[in-house]
Parts: structure tokens; sequence; C-alpha cells
């Protein structure tokens, strides 16, 4: 058997019921220079969680310190109500952990390296085996899990980390970069499992990475830090929210329709591939489809323009020169 460390005390009674993760004036700093985390108070509900931000930005320090891995200067932060500058054992028992980099020994099969680490969050050895069984089965590994991983591909060896994190029947899982070097069919891939398991196993999950595109597809909430400071936390939908503004494209002839709306009196402006118009009512949309149809142009896309998860991390001209398409909590990221 496993030698088992002394007991962890009870949840803090006064943390957050309804919180999975809770960070309260939260500071790590590296020598007198360098501010990974500034102050930073966030509370984190069930569901899964995008937490976003630059390299650099602070996001894997931040899980370092909710596995108990890492003390901060200053703050508290707790994980399923535990304390993690008292009860890193008790966390890391209770959730699984997907690190960023790779870290995979290549001479073992993925069944031996999953079974062990098993064996390490302390289950019996033959609970060990069929968990990890059932884990490299949820990851779509089953049929390979008696290879070395050394002959796996990127993608198996990121659904191996994966099935590692799994193994121990979380209750949270901290995924850091799951999508890291694959390419776009696997981070499709990766992103339908990492869905899928919090909507059939209902685990709690918190993703961290700077591919804000992914984080719209499959979070229900979001964490934005930028230079270790919190910049939003809030849903999806919330930052996603449609704005007041027609997006319109054409695959040729631009220049003609941005003319052609301006003498209609519309005042559309450039927005990367497109034009964006202010939307006064469904008659802005009667006039855009006639300048179009008048002027024998290629129409590719008219939709009412949402938000983007990107927004909070830069300041677009093209989008504050249209009233009503000012993004919520726009800032800057070196």
């Amino acid at each position: 058997m496993i030698a088992q460390p002394a007991q962890a005390r009870e949840p803090d009674s006064r943390a957050d019921p309804g919180a999975v993760i809770e960070a309260r004036a939260l500071t790590m700093r590296y020598g007198a220079t360098v501010t990974a985390l500034d102050d930073l108070t966030v509370t984190i509900r069930s569901g899964i969680t995008g937490l976003v931000g630059a390299n650099g930005a602070g996001k894997s320090t931040l899980i370092k310190i909710l596995l108990g891995l890492l003390e901060p200067t200053s703050g508290t932060a707790a994980v399923l109500g535990h304390d993690c500058g008292r009860d890193g054992f008790a966390i890391r028992t209770l959730t699984g952990y997907m690190p960023e980099h790779d870290c995979l020994s290549p001479d073992v099969s993925a069944t031996e390296l999953v079974t062990h680490l098993g064996r390490m969050s302390g289950l019996p050895a033959t609970a060990a085996r069929e968990r990890a069984a059932d884990s490299l089965r949820h990851v779509g590994l089953y049929e390979e899990r008696y290879r070395q991983i050394g002959t796996y591909s990127t993608g198996m060896k990121q659904r191996v980390k994966l099935a590692q994190a799994l193994v121990g029947d979380p209750r949270l899982l901290l995924l850091d970069e799951p999508t890291n070097g694959l390419d776009p069919a696997g981070r499709t891939a990766m992103l339908d499992l990492i869905a899928r398991i919090g909507s059939e196993f209902g685990i709690s999950i918190l993703v961290a990475s700077h591919l804000l595109g992914e984080i719209e597809q499959i979070c229900d909430h979001l964490v934005a830090i930028d230079a270790g400071r919190l910049l939003r936390a809030d849903s999806i939908s919330s930052v996603t929210q449609a704005t007041a503004a027609l997006l319109v494209e054409v695959d040729e002839g631009i220049d003609l329709l941005l003319a052609e709306l301006a003498r209609r009196g519309l005042s559309p402006v450039r927005f990367q591939r497109g034009l964006l118009v202010q939307l006064a009512d469904e008659q802005t949309y009667d006039a855009v489809r006639d300048s179009v149809a008048d002027l024998g142009l290629p129409l590719s896309r008219m939709e009412q323009r949402r938000h983007r998860v990107e927004e909070l991390f830069r300041d677009d001209p093209a989008v504050t020169d249209v009233p009503g398409a000012q993004p919520t909590g726009a800032a800057s990221v070196s």
C-alpha cells in the first residue's frame, strides 16, 4: 500500500460554499522585479471556466498556487474549500492536473503510466488499473494503451496527459494549455473531449489558454488576467453579447460599398475584412441589402456583430468608431 500523509483539515467554513476556486488579494513576486500575480481576487464556480491571458500573464503561476505547489508572496487561495497553503495534499487528491509541457516517459506504455499515477494519488492497485483503463477509454486511447508513449503522436500524448488527470476521479480539472502543439483537427478533437467531460461527468474544469477563440467555444465562464491582475470575470454569454452594429463582408468591391452606404447616410467604418454599420432598426438591413444588390457585389456575410473575448486585450479603433459597438473592458496587452 502507498503511505498516506496525515489527514487534511476540514474545508474552511468561511469559504464560499458555491465556489470551486477562491483567490483573495493573491500576489506572487519572483525577486524584486517580477510580479506574476498582483492582488488577484476572484471566485470561480462550477462549470467550464476559461483562464485567459497573454503568455506570461500569470496563468501557470496561479495553477501552481492552486495545487499547493507554490507559496504566494501574500494573499490566500482555496480550492474546493481547502486552503492552498495548508491542504495541498487534499487539493491534489481532489483535483486532476494536465501540465502544459511534455512530461511523459517515452519508454513506458500509457496504461503503465496512468496506473502508476493513479497509485500515487492513493488508489489501491486493482482500482488504479481499472481507473486507468476507463480514463484511457474516455480519451480514445483504449486500443493503443499498451504502446510505448514514445511512439505516440503529439495529439495522443496530450490525451495521455488528460487521462492521467482523470484517473483519480477528480472533482476539479486544471488544464494548462491543453491544445498545445496540436494541429487544427487535433485542437477541435481535444476541445470536444473537454466539453464532453464537463457536461457528461459533471466535473468542474479550469482551462488556461492564450487561444481566445477556443475559450469561446467550450467555456461557460471567463477569467481574464493581464500582467497578473484581474481584467474581467464574467460569463461567456456576457462577454460575447451582441453589439449595436451590423457586420457586412463582400468578396470584392468593398470601397464601392463603403461609398454607397455613406451616400445613404449609414456612416460605415472598416473593420477587419468588412464594414461595420450602426444598427438603428430593421431598415438598416434593407439599406445594406439594396446597396449590395444595386452594385452587383458578392455578399459573403451580413450579421449583427458580437463582442469577442480578444477585445478584452486590445483597443480596436474600428470598433470604437461605431456607436454601440464599444467593447466592454477593453485593455491593451504588451
